[in-house]
């Protein structure tokens, strides 16, 4: 198997070891910043791969000065605080591109490296939000283990105390997986709190880095506040610092400054007392104990790393060797931390490899996504979601009573809507963006959502959650099979999946990315598309398509009314095919041009049909209806779902 090993990482000496796959016994010697609280306990991986040490990158203060800076000869003013603090306010000057996307502010590392980049965009922040959000209030700060984060968040908590924030926790080493933020936030009743994180996108200092907020639910800022967020950005003119010194953020415990607190803290212990609740963790125990069922779980050096031996291991009997990439690094060791065919090839190849595995799953940057695959059998995210909402009630206590409501993201493929149509549940079809779907369960109205860009979720927290998914499958595997004995044939991924086909039909589904085209094209194919809508009617036919509908998506909150517009160019025929185009805003450059394809089969005789040979006449349709190649220059997409 082939393996990508980055310039930087020494050669590892492979072993056969075991009787189906290979481990690697690396020879590193590291002065590396990887996350040391992992560094004892890391097992070896159940197959082959490259082990990182972060490569021996200067400290960021070498590129930019990381204090708040003044943008002026003259001082700052320093103002006496009733907290016991002395707070300086730093003159600033606006910085253009600060507006925040779906998933909040993302742009390469050294754009946030730049004088002041990050500390008006936080105090940007706390402008716009009401003083009874956050004064004398509890905020958490975690974020995914890539570089700068660690400097970024003495950044955060001098400026939350310069604000007047009574207390801060902090994940330890600055480590909170997304789904953990929301978890915490929930269950310590915080004001809400900041995740650092690019998500699935590559880090480094010559790569991405992001900030959001989540707000006292545990969801992300509403578009309310990010647009009043982007608002200040443009009239900034002073940042409030607190004058105390950088927190060690390496030992649990408290620190004190005047009334301003500090708490380090673990960053796995509340997300695993919540899986706990949710789950039957002695039913999945079982399963991943039984001698004929192998597990592996991929972190892709992300920060599921620090979840997955506590969890998987430690609390769920999983082998020693199930964890593969189980060390969070800052650069996630070179690679591309999104669990997909493409990059998280070598589980990939695994799993479709000779004498697989029964079950493999993987996970991004920042824990929210997930990808489940089976032997030699790939799960599409609109189809893994449809199933756990299928079977959620009879293999999940969370659920026992039934789910309240289902919901997708508008480019999701309509398996889910099958699975609420049978079940005769409330169904709601919202634009991309995981925050849309927090009105809803706050209102009672939802359960479990998903999006087919590999995140699933329900209203356990109020993020996407890359390791609920994965356990979700595991239990339903696992209660399909409590009754098999040992040598009895297991019901496998597979199995599962071509069930649920038989009952529902398949929706076939595919996307495929063209990442980091040039903007000014990739917005002209949009325009080009929009018209193409205005000139459109039911009744038009295309090849042997007819439409049924064609627009740009608009959205109205049924909570609080509110409307989201443009949300994605479809179209939609009589036979239920689809066609979608967006451009995506979880990048940090460049615009990445996202097409959906999908088509329903009833026929069974027809289910093992490869996706792209059966969605090839309407992938022709797209690109031919889009002219994508004249308005990009793209022959072919970096990625293909």
């Amino acid at each position: 198997m082939a393996l990508y090993a980055p310039k930087h990482a020494k050669l590892c000496t492979f072993a056969a070891y075991s009787s189906n796959l290979c481990r690697v016994q690396c020879l590193l010697h590291s002065s590396a910043r990887s996350l040391s609280f992992l560094n004892s306990t890391a097992a070896p991986p159940l197959f082959p791969y490259l082990s990182f040490n972060k490569p021996n990158y200067p400290p960021s203060s070498s590129y930019s000065p990381l204090s708040v800076t003044a943008s002026s000869p003259s001082s700052s003013t320093t103002l006496a605080q009733s907290q016991g603090l002395n707070i300086k306010l730093i003159p600033t000057k606006p910085i253009e591109g600060q507006k925040t996307g779906t998933s909040g502010l993302r742009k390469k590392v050294k754009v946030f490296m730049q004088d002041n980049y990050l500390a008006n965009w936080i105090q940007a922040l706390f402008n716009s939000l009401p003083p009874e959000d956050y004064k004398d209030g509890v905020l958490v700060l975690g974020g995914d283990g890539r570089y700068f984060n660690r400097e970024a968040s003495q950044i955060i908590i001098k400026i939350a105390a310069g604000n007047g924030v009574a207390k801060i926790l902090v994940g330890k080493e600055g480590i909170l997986s997304t789904p953990a933020v929301s978890a915490v936030i929930r269950k310590r009743k915080a004001n809400g709190g900041f995740i650092m994180s690019a998500s699935h996108n590559p880090g480094g200092p010559d790569y991405d880095w992001g900030i959001k907020f989540n707000y006292s639910s545990g969801q992300p800022a509403p578009e309310s506040i990010t647009d009043k967020i982007y608002g200040n950005t443009l009239s900034i003119s002073e940042i409030k610092v607190a004058d105390i010194p950088d927190v060690d953020l390496t030992s649990l415990g408290v620190t004190k400054y005047g009334n301003f607190t500090v708490e380090v803290v673990d960053p796995v212990a509340d997300y695993l007392e919540l899986m706990e609740d949710v789950f039957d963790f002695s039913l999945i125990r079982s399963l991943l104990s039984r001698p004929d069922f192998r597990f592996i779980f991929d972190a892709m050096h992300a920060v599921t790393g620090a979840y997955a031996k506590p969890i998987f291991v430690d609390k769920l009997g999983a082998g020693l060797n199930s964890v593969a990439n189980g060390v969070p690094l800052e650069d996630f060791g070179h690679g591309h931390p999104d669990p997909n065919l493409t990059y998280a090839k070598d589980l990939v190849n695994i799993m479709y490899g000779e004498n697989a595995p029964d079950f493999g799953a993987a996970s991004d940057g920042d824990g929210d996504r997930n990808m489940i695959l089976g032997g030699e059998f790939f799960v599409t995210p609109s189809d893994s979601v449809a199933i756990i909402a299928a079977n959620a009630q009879e293999a999940i206590p969370y659920f026992q009573s039934g789910p309240k409501g289902l919901a997708r993201s508008m480019p999701t493929s309509g398996a889910l809507d099958r699975v609420a149509q049978k079940l005769n549940l409330p169904f709601y079809e919202v634009p991309t963006g995981w925050k849309f779907f927090g009105n809803l369960m706050d209102a009672g109205k939802l359960s479990i959502c998903g999006e087919e860009s590999f995140g699933t979720g329900s209203d356990h927290i109020r993020e996407k959650d890359g390791i609920w998914a994965v356990l979700a499958w595991l239990s339903i595997i696992a209660y399909l099979n409590k009754d098999k004995k040992p040598g009895e044939q297991l019901i496998s991924v597979a199995d599962v999946v071509k069930k649920h086909w038989a009952t529902y039909g398949r929706n076939f589904f595919s996307r495929y990315d063209y990442e980091e085209c040039e903007s000014e094209g990739a917005n002209k194919m949009v325009e080009h598309l929009r018209d193409l809508v205005s000139r459109s009617k039911a009744g038009d036919k295309y090849g042997n398509y007819v439409l049924h509908l064609a627009d740009d998506f608009n959205y109205t909150d049924p909570v609080d009314g509110s409307v989201a517009s443009k949300q994605g160019v479809r179209f939609i025929f009589t036979d239920g095919s689809r066609i979608i185009f967006r451009l995506s805003g979880t990048g940090s450059a460049g615009a990445t041009v996202r097409l959906y394809i999908e088509q329903f089969e009833p026929d069974v005789s027809k289910h093992n049909l490869d996706a792209q040979a059966a969605l090839k006449p309407l992938i022709d349709l797209a690109l031919s209806l889009s002219k994508l190649k004249d308005f990009t220059g793209r022959e072919k997409p970096t990625v293909i779902t």
